[in-house]
């Protein structure tokens, strides 16, 4: 097996969050030459890891390859089984929603012929929300063209009136359409008080909704419209009240990397008593949770991150085991590459095994 010593500096453009372990990974595995580590211990080989895409169930992947040549009727089908747990919905929604941003032709289709069906309308509103934050792009504000913020708005305001009457087509308790407008009330800036009434609304449908409280917690952290004392206000009452099966506890670790890495924490503040207090949560409800909950990659994902920052790096072995070829959020929402972050992260959980 070969090895790299690579510099600290190299390293850190990899990605924004990626400093606090690398520090301390300093022997990054080569590429080329994954194959052993992977076979060693049980992980899938870097040649196949996937980004942001766990592996589908299979009638959604039917349905979504239908959509894309035309056919919209498994999509409605699918969409139509979720039943009422509200956030399983809306991660189905997902590969359709991916789908319409880039061609949208098969949903218009359905949107014509069914005009009140109320999946096709949160569908609608959730894609042209994908639209505004493709047009504005993730790059920092003083990066983004007047153009872009004008077109970006405008989408968002159209955004904004379709999730209006994907609200008056849901079914009663349906809170998806307020989720929807999350993004909205964060793009358009809307100020603090309108948003507490827009989340009131979201969670007296659904308390402990996963995506509700992902879009929450960007809106309350300090790079949006908030402030470190409010991220972690509406995160600790969200947890006060959260059952282990809604997988909520990520959020305090997320609270903990936003805060870190606006005030350029280094690597020991991840392993501070509140922040392994957090990491001993989620790792409760992770070791409580169905195999099959929907949540489980993520909630993996950023236990193995925080295990590996906070100095208990084999810890993550067994996570990343777990995750298999899923590359999911922290890496894909913190770093650059998420591919190379994850793969660091392995190496660290290897090579702090002993095996």
């Amino acid at each position: 097996m070969i090895y790299l010593i690579v510099s600290v500096v190299v390293l850190a453009v990899l990605g924004k969050l990626a400093a606090p372990f690398i520090g301390r990974v300093r022997r990054v595995l080569l590429a080329d030459d994954d194959s052993a580590l992977a076979a060693k211990h049980g992980l899938v080989p870097r040649t196949g890891l996937v980004v942001d895409s766990p592996e589908p169930d299979p009638r959604a992947a039917a349905a979504v390859a239908a959509a894309a040549a035309g056919d919209w009727r498994p999509a409605a089908a699918h969409l139509a089984e979720g039943g009422t747990d509200w956030d399983l919905r809306w991660s189905r929604l997902g590969p359709f929603h991916d789908l319409a941003v880039k061609d949208d032709a098969w949903l218009q289709a359905w949107r014509k012929e069914q005009p009140e069906n109320p999946d096709a309308a949160l569908l609608h509103a959730h894609a042209l929300t994908g639209v505004a934050w493709e047009i504005r792009s993730s790059a920092f504000a003083k990066d983004v063209s007047a153009e872009q913020f004008a077109a970006f708005h405008r989408v968002l305001d159209d955004a904004e009136r379709a999730s209006e009457r994907a609200a008056e087509l849901a079914p009663a308790g349906d809170p998806n359409p307020y989720v929807v407008r999350l993004a909205v009330a964060m793009g358009l800036g809307w100020d603090n008080e309108r948003y507490r009434a827009l989340w009131a609304e979201l969670a007296s449908r659904a308390p402990h909704h996963w995506a509700g409280h992902a879009r929450a917690l960007q809106y309350w952290c300090e790079k949006w419209h908030g402030s470190h004392e409010q991220m972690h206000a509406f995160v600790d009452a969200s947890l006060a009240t959260a059952p282990p099966v809604s997988m909520l506890s990520v959020f305090k670790l997320e609270a903990f990397v936003e805060q870190f890495s606006r005030e350029g924490r280094k690597d020991s503040a991840y392993r501070a008593a509140p922040v392994q207090q957090a990491l001993e949560q989620l790792l409760a409800d992770i070791a409580a949770a169905p195999a099959d909950h929907h949540r489980l990659p993520v909630a993996r994902s950023w236990a193995a991150m925080v295990l590996v920052d906070s100095g208990r790096a084999a810890e993550a072995l067994p996570h990343f085991r777990a995750l298999g070829r899923d590359v999911v959020s922290p890496w894909t929402s913190y770093f650059r590459d998420p591919v190379e972050g994850f793969a660091q992260a392995r190496v660290a959980a290897a090579m702090a095994t002993k095996a």
